[in-house]
């Protein structure tokens, strides 16, 4: 497989499109050894029709704010593969959002949603709306005019929406009303629906749950556990928030947030109504964490990143590419021995290669955040069957789809010296999966 055409033509057809380009390179440089291994992979295009979206659907969405006042936002949705199952895979409201960043989010599901062993497809979608300083009857007619259109492509057994960032409760509240409303059908369609009308409980924690379980996989294969262990954490939102609340469960000291305006270090812990604030500031809707220094004494590091706090585990649980060549650096220097990334692609290359290069215990975002999207199946599952599952229930399969996520990673991933890279077991364990059902499924697919 000669990767560099391969991103050579993919980057003719796709230019400016880093964050795309850039996600694909990580899964291609990964695969390379068993797609030659497998011939039936080439003779049949896999690779090159993986990397193409099934459709890319845009669409403007015309809204009123409170003064009357007529605004026009982007609407997207990238359904990208459905060898396994329904395209799956969240919206983002943000300013950022662009074709070249849900390119890469939609692609990145793909493996992800592979490695659950659910069977769902790979799909991404958002707007260029900034819910941030929006009065609640605006973020509603934005919702109900952006699910006029975005409703002729999705269905239970099409595609199954479901929140990012930007799209919460409230958002996928007003987004399945409408649906409902348009199609006269009570069904699964999003998930994160509240839980008085289809919603499954520890939903809004998964990905943070399943992301220390993951972190904990890795410290057990090392004869650790988090127990004792000092983590930071980036970001503040909901991943941020279920991270530090299991962590903290397990006996880890959480000591740092972060947001836009910078980071927070609370040598003390977070823990307890510490952790409850972060939710305070997330309702707070603006990108912000120093009232946190405010509210309980603690350090406040305005414009920087945690990574130069010394701990034992990071977990980025922010955005994409907040986490540096220099920020790994920081971090090994310090003595960090596990990062396990919470949030989609926040390392950046140059930090898996320092990571790498150093022997660190890394885990990509597409096994180690794969929790949220987990729990989004179960609550796929909940739907058909009409049952609630109990919070005890849903906890207990989603550690268990992270155990076996993590030992897919140990099978592909573990190299002559005994090191598992994470990234190489993720890539081959998702791709074996989709690419098999792509040959199955024959050339349409």
């Amino acid at each position: 497989m000669n990767v560099e055409k391969i991103m050579n033509d993919l980057a003719k057809k796709n230019p400016g499109e880093v964050e795309f380009l850039q996600a694909v390179r990580e899964v291609l440089e990964s695969i390379v050894e068993v797609v030659e291994a497998n011939p039936q992979f080439e003779e049949a295009s896999i690779v090159e029709r993986i990397v193409e979206p099934d459709r890319v659907i845009m669409f403007k969405v015309p809204w009123a704010d409170d003064n009357g006042k007529l605004h026009v936002n982007r609407g997207f949705r990238i359904q990208f593969n459905q060898a396994i199952g329904p395209y799956k895979g969240g919206l983002r409201f943000h300013p950022s959002v662009n074709l070249s960043i849900l390119k890469f989010l939609g692609f990145e599901q793909i493996f992800k949603n592979s490695l659950t062993s659910l069977p769902m497809g790979g799909a991404k979608g958002g707007s260029d709306f900034d819910p941030k300083g929006k009065s609640n009857t605006e973020v509603m007619r934005f919702c109900q005019s952006f699910m006029l259109e975005l409703q002729r492509h999705i269905g239970p057994e099409t595609d199954v929406p479901a929140g990012d960032i930007g799209v919460g409760g409230r958002e996928i509240g007003y987004l399945y009303g409408m649906y409902k409303k348009l199609t006269r059908e009570h069904s699964g369609v999003l998930t994160g629906k509240g839980l008085n009308w289809g919603g499954s409980l520890i939903r809004p924690e998964a990905t943070g749950f399943g992301c220390v379980y993951f972190a904990q996989e890795m410290l057990k294969s090392k004869g650790q556990s988090l127990k004792g262990k000092v983590v930071s954490i980036s970001g503040f939102g909901n991943v941020a928030w279920g991270a530090a609340l299991k962590a903290t469960e397990l006996g880890a000291k959480v000591v740092t947030i972060s947001g836009p305006d910078g980071y927070i270090y609370d040598k003390e812990g977070i823990s307890g109504k510490k952790i409850e604030y972060m939710l305070d500031l997330r309702a707070s809707n603006q990108d912000i964490v120093k009232p946190y220094s405010y509210e309980f004494g603690a350090e406040f590091h305005e414009g920087k990143r945690p990574w130069e706090v010394k701990v034992d585990v990071a977990l980025p649980c922010a955005t994409q590419n907040e986490l540096s060549g220099d920020d790994a650096k920081k971090l090994v220097a310090n003595g960090c021995i596990c990062i396990a990334e919470g949030a989609n692609m926040p390392s950046t290359p140059e930090a898996i290669e320092v990571f790498h290069k150093s022997k660190v215990m890394f885990a990509p975002g597409k096994a180690s955040n794969a929790g949220g999207v987990a729990t989004s199946g179960l609550e796929m599952s909940q739907n058909s069957m009409k049952l609630n599952w109990t919070s005890e229930e849903v906890d207990r399969r989603l550690l268990e789809i992270m155990v076996n996520i993590h030992a897919a990673c140990v099978k592909y991933g573990t190299e002559k010296d005994g090191y598992v890279n994470y990234v190489k077991g993720a890539n081959i364990a998702g791709f074996m999966k989709v690419a098999n059902a792509m040959l199955d499924l024959g050339y349409v697919n």
